[in-house]
């Protein structure tokens, strides 16, 4: 089958070339020199993608349209949030008095948003006469409105004007139609970009909230806890023989209260530091960590008669030390707490995915549902089997915390014959800080 033939230059210029294929060097001023229509576009193009301000946006649209089409104002209006009214957002060569605000369906500009449609029009022929005396008191002749559309909403309207008589063709009114597309469209931009920075304040002074009320806690709740826990065990110590049976009890009843609120205020504090504060990233060796868990709850191993064992082997994986120390802390000691008298062994492992290292604490204890993973992660929840068993409910919310931002996440494992198994998976990607 042979090839097709491309010719260029077109058969009506001189000395046509025939190719294959046709390849024209890109060059913006022959661009511009040759078709002037798209000049303007590039221009507001250029112009729009580099403006994030509403207002420096209409100011400087205004003005590049005004000096293509060589006319003397101009003005440009947004829909309000009513959806009523068109509020005047930029001004150029008129005296905005008496036309700051204007109704849908309005004068020129009014209907022009109600109808959706490119409007030119002599101002002595406005049907609104006190409006048409206004327009012409101020020198202008014809008045020009182009609706500004975006995403099928009309956002607003430029209105321009001019004393003397101009001629449109079709081409100049696609291209201003396509010009007040272009300010519809960064519009519509900025305002979403103001909105997530207005939402990105917003999350900032709610971090800046929940840093305040853990700091709040730690040195106006903790300190009061620990007081009332001095100074009832002091009162038991010295004056407990002047107290019957009932005082004694009351005492010790005190004393656990405040050591409770000591428990939650750390566990409180734990949590908010696995949200907020700065990871450093390191070459961790796994057997390290899992060494160091090992030695921490020995006693209470032994005392339980609870087995510990763990894969011969670890990888090296980069993550934050102290975080996965706290990680291993949390799911070690919810085995102890909850594993029942059927616990008898708690296993660490490690296993390899292809983005992920997934480390799993697993006991076989009583056991957890797994339709209630959804909530076993939130903040303060407590499992039916917590009952009796002290705890804050923010051990879980914690590790997931900490998971969320090793580029991972923990899950409960589908239970096996008895017992619980956490996993949770630490990105390979995270680089280990120089």
């Amino acid at each position: 089958m042979p090839s097709s033939t491309l010719t260029w230059p077109p058969s009506s210029m001189p000395q046509p070339i025939e190719k294959t294929y046709v390849s024209v060097k890109v060059s913006e001023p022959q661009l511009r020199e040759r078709n002037r229509a798209l000049s303007v576009l590039l221009d507001m193009s250029s112009f729009l993608t580099t403006t994030r301000g509403i207002q420096e946006i209409l100011e400087g649209a205004l003005a590049k349209v005004l000096e293509f089409f060589e006319m003397e104002a101009g003005r440009i209006y947004l829909v309000d949030d009513s959806e009523e009214n068109l509020v005047l957002g930029a001004c150029i060569g008129v005296d905005s008095v008496g036309l700051e605000r204007l109704k849908m369906g309005e004068g020129f500009s009014g209907k022009a948003a109600r109808t959706r449609s490119f409007i030119a029009q002599h101002v002595s022929e406005l049907g609104d006469k006190a409006r048409s005396e206004l327009l012409l008191s101020k020198g202008f002749e014809v008045i020009v409105c182009v609706p500004l559309i975006a995403m099928d909403r009309v956002l607003g309207v430029m209105n321009l004007a001019t004393n003397r008589a101009i001629e449109f063709d079709s081409a100049q009114i696609d291209l201003l139609i396509s010009i007040g597309n272009q300010i519809a469209v960064a519009v519509n931009n900025a305002r979403l970009y103001d909105d997530l920075q207005r939402k990105v304040k917003e999350l900032k002074l709610q971090k800046e909230s929940i840093e305040f009320f853990a700091y709040s806690i730690s040195h106006d709740l903790k300190s009061p806890a620990i007081g009332i826990h001095g100074l009832t065990s002091l009162l038991h110590k010295n004056y407990g023989e002047l107290l019957d049976d009932r005082g004694r009890t009351v005492c010790d009843q005190i004393v656990k209260a405040a050591e409770q609120v000591v428990r939650l205020v750390d566990r409180i504090n734990a949590y908010v530091m696995a949200k907020e504060s700065q990871l450093r990233f390191e070459a961790i060796p796994v057997k390290e960590l899992t060494e160091a868990i090992r030695i921490e709850f020995s006693g209470a191993l032994t005392r339980r008669g609870v087995a510990w064992s763990e894969d011969e082997t670890f990888p090296t994986l980069v993550a934050d030390r102290l975080s996965l120390l706290r990680v291993l802390r949390n799911l070690v000691d919810n085995a102890l707490k909850y594993g029942g008298s059927d616990l008898h062994e708690i296993r660490i492992s490690c296993r390899e995915e292809p983005d992920h290292h997934v480390m799993s604490v697993g006991d076989d204890g009583v056991g957890l549902k797994v339709e209630d993973q959804a909530v076993l992660f939130q903040l303060f929840h407590r499992d039916q089997t917590a009952r009796g068993i002290e705890g804050t409910g923010l051990g879980l919310a914690t590790v997931k915390e900490i998971a969320e931002r090793h580029g991972g996440k923990v899950w409960l494992e589908p239970p096996g014959e008895k017992g619980t198994t956490f996993s949770i998976s630490i990105s390979k990607h995270l680089k280990p800080e120089v």
